[in-house]
């Protein structure tokens, strides 16, 4: 009897000590529901689920989290092409640099406030297009300004320069336009610039769509980057929902009555009574009973008797 028990309880995953001190506390002919609660009793655990109580060396982080703990870097890992609830960026270089410029120098500063920007927002997959033509050294028609920081954001491999060479002593230059969309359209992703690309739309009827839809357009307000809280216009999107995969609705909001708490309409009236708790829709005379404490039935017969006939 004393083997079959152990066997019995070994094969649930206890430990045999402690099987083995329970039975002699509790004698050979326990029932196996006595052994089992003074199992439980002393706190012994299976073997199978203590190795899953165990806690785990890597804190999971919900998908989706902006969380910088040192446990999410799995996620990050993972979602380098921001996979994760943000919208992939792609900037135009060009635009943004000369913006922060005034249009009349490439400052690449401009570029790393608007790449700062986005970072702190959580977005992993941020990608700036500049013509390679802007690695040549400044001349006085094309000026630019802290070069480094081109350098710099290409080591990150955040900076992309799009193709040109000399032929003949003459620059040819790829469009650097089409990389943009099309990289932002493949991507499913959102164009960061004041440019519209009139040119691309009519070229491509998808790409027209897609510039309608995803181009962030934005200021800068002295060393400020700034792009609009309402990137589609007053009845669109906000920023939030306009840079992420899986926008988040409001909630309803009731609109107060506008009479307050003189409204006559009662459980009739369609708009937020503050003063009403847990939003019950009562008549004002019912309003009035529930204060001095009349019930509801007497006030209805009272109305009914005064109504003419």
């Amino acid at each position: 009897a004393h083997q079959s028990k152990l066997g019995f309880f070994c094969k649930l995953g206890y430990g045999k000590q402690d099987i083995c001190t329970v039975l002699e506390n509790l004698g050979q002919e326990a029932l196996e529901d006595d052994v089992l609660k003074e199992l439980i009793r002393m706190g012994s655990k299976p073997q199978a689920l203590e190795s899953q109580a165990q806690p785990s060396p890597l804190k999971l982080v919900a998908r989706g989290s902006c969380s910088t703990s040192p446990g999410s870097t799995w996620l990050r890992e993972d979602d380098n092409d921001s996979s994760d609830h943000l919208r992939p960026i792609v900037i135009d270089g060009s635009n943004v640099a000369m913006s922060h410029g005034n249009k009349e120098v490439f400052s690449c500063r401009g570029i790393q406030l608007a790449v700062d920007w986005f970072r702190e927002r959580g977005h992993t997959y941020i990608k700036v297009f500049v013509p390679l033509w802007r690695k040549e050294p400044s001349r006085q028609d094309s000026p630019i300004a802290d070069r480094h920081i081109l350098e710099e954001l290409e080591k990150q491999s955040i900076l992309v320069y799009t193709p040109s060479r000399k032929v003949k002593g003459k620059r040819v230059v790829c469009y650097d336009d089409r990389y943009i969309v099309k990289v932002a359209y493949e991507k499913d992703g959102v164009i960061v610039s004041n440019d519209h690309y009139r040119d691309l739309q009519n070229e491509n009827p998808e790409w027209k769509w897609f510039i309608e839809q995803r181009l962030l357009m934005y200021s800068f307000v002295s060393n400020r980057f700034m792009p609009p809280d309402d990137p589609l216009g007053r009845h669109g999107p906000t920023l939030s929902n306009f840079l992420s995969k899986k926008p988040v609705l409001p909630e309803p909001k009731w609109q107060p009555c506008p009479y307050g708490k003189k409204c006559t309409y009662g459980n009739k009236c369609k708009f937020y009574h503050p003063e009403r708790p847990h939003q019950a829709q009562l008549s004002v005379a019912d309003e009035l009973r529930a204060k001095i404490g009349v019930p509801l039935s007497l006030g209805k017969e009272e109305e009914k008797r005064n109504l003419p006939p």
